[in-house]
């Protein structure tokens, strides 16, 4: 019988330690999308103890508490952090089989060198032991960085962020690349119309444009599109429940933005082709300078309306959603390749039923320019674990060209999540190492370890432009 967490954790043959130990494990870490708040980078800052490094704002957990019957105030409410943690500690043990089970124990081994399964029984010191650890410089926000050995962190920005904290981190000369996304979700929010013209002023006063018209707004956003490129941005993100694609005309855009900017609300479809509108605008700035764009799609987010009023956004109370993907995502594509605006493209499913429907809508643009322009990303949120990730790499073996893939990110709020690259790179060396050993796949070790490292690094490396 295997040991639990032991040096080939996930690696069920031989083969696969090999491709592991001697090709992914030492590799650097590119993580190109991510939500670290950057004022805690620029900070270097320490956390006073374990809960609020691990805890605090991590909606995983809470969800999983929640489950096990933990009172809100041990979760998001007024209890002491030890008081907290030791109740995460209780649920632990409940987490068999959910991938936090096995995440909580590498994040313990890999950070603090703690082999303890955490329970109930062993969680005050755990929490003391650690709590003491992250206290000493050596666990700085930087510290813990640089400990597991990343070399580029894309953080998540919205479009009137100030980006003083990457100046600053960037002005101090720290040893990670630590660069802007370009996030701008809120501004194409016509669901919520007061907020939407909150935001607006916000906008008005971060470009210096005074925004009266839709080409107003427009060149508000491009400046601001401008200012992160000119402070090393190059990538950019949205969070949809599905791609929006519209057909519009500029005079209508032009009538609906009126109608936001007197506080009318809009009719549905008004709404989709303000949206589309805007997508599209994002994608053809994204090409014109070279960015990479991404979209995560299919969270159905916010579904406990008492929870949501009473905790807020990303809290735990979101889920995957059901969305038509295919027409709409197929139409927007088509338009920016059809004028030559097709940015390379990163598409995140949350639904695994769409995993096939998203692999093969990456060959249809595709166009031979660079390797793998349109990539089906990596397993997210939902999906982020060891069913999820096999079932994302199987369809994009079998529809496209995993060799292709650009490798994992973390998507975390959290500086303790980057074990995450440790356990998908030993997936990946686990699914070639089994095909090497039953036949499927010639015993190549060279080559099949030179892609497993393309994977696991180069390919990033080389889309990015890092």
């Amino acid at each position: 019988m295997k040991s639990f967490l032991d040096d080939n954790f996930l690696l069920q043959n031989k083969t696969a330690e090999v491709l592991y130990h001697n090709y992914a494990k030492e590799l650097p870490i590119i993580d190109y999308h991510c939500h670290l708040p950057p004022d805690q980078i620029a900070g270097n800052i320490n956390f006073e103890n374990l809960t609020q490094i691990w805890l605090y704002g991590d909606h995983y957990k809470w969800r999983a508490m929640r489950t096990n019957g933990v009172n809100e105030e041990f979760i998001t409410g007024s209890k002491t952090d030890l008081e907290k943690f030791e109740k995460w500690a209780t649920t632990v043990p409940y987490t068999l089989r959910n991938p936090l089970y096995h995440w909580t124990h590498l994040e313990l081994q890999r950070y603090f060198n703690v082999p303890d399964l955490l329970s109930s029984s062993n969680a005050h010191r755990v929490y003391v032991e650690c709590t003491s650890k992250l206290q000493s410089p050596e666990y700085s926000v930087r510290n813990l960085i640089q400990k597991m050995n990343v070399e580029v962190i894309c953080t998540t920005d919205d479009p009137v962020d100030s980006l003083v904290h990457h100046q600053k981190i960037k002005s101090d000369g720290f040893g990670v690349k630590v660069l802007p996304a370009f996030r701008p979700d809120k501004a194409m929010n016509a669901d919520d119309i007061p907020g939407l013209n909150s935001y607006i002023t916000k906008l008005e006063e971060v470009s210096g444009i005074t925004v009266n018209s839709f080409d107003d707004f427009l060149a508000a956003l491009k400046n601001r599109h401008d200012y992160f490129a000119a402070n090393g941005c190059s990538v950019s993100d949205h969070g949809l429940e599905q791609i929006y694609a519209e057909d519009y005309t500029e005079n209508e855009i032009k009538v609906i933005f009126k109608k936001i900017r007197t506080n009318h609300a809009l009719l549905p479809l008004e709404n989709l082709k303000f949206k589309s509108a805007m997508l599209y605008q994002f994608a053809l700035w994204d090409h014109e300078k070279g960015w990479v764009q991404q979209y995560h799609l299919g969270a159905l987010r916010n579904n406990n309306a008492r929870a949501f009023k009473n905790a807020g956004p990303d809290t735990g109370w979101d889920s995957i959603g059901d969305f038509s993907q295919a027409k709409a995502l197929s139409k927007f594509l088509n338009k920016l390749d059809t004028n030559n605006k097709l940015a390379k493209t990163i598409l995140y499913n949350l639904n695994p039923a769409d995993n096939e429907v998203l692999a093969s809508m990456t060959g249809n643009f595709n166009d031979g320019s660079i390797a793998g322009k349109i990539q089906f990303g990596s397993a997210w949120w939902f999906l982020d674990q060891k069913d999820g990730m096999t079932k994302q790499l199987n369809a994009l073996s079998n529809i496209g060209l995993l060799s292709r893939l650009v490798g994992m990110l973390t998507d975390s709020r959290s500086f303790m999540s980057y074990p995450r690259h440790e356990y998908f790179r030993r997936l990946v060396c686990n699914l070639f190492g089994e095909d090497m050993e039953t036949g499927m796949l010639p015993n190549d070790i060279e080559w099949t370890g030179k892609i497993i490292q393309d994977i696991c690094y180069y390919n990033a490396k080389q889309y990015f432009n890092f």
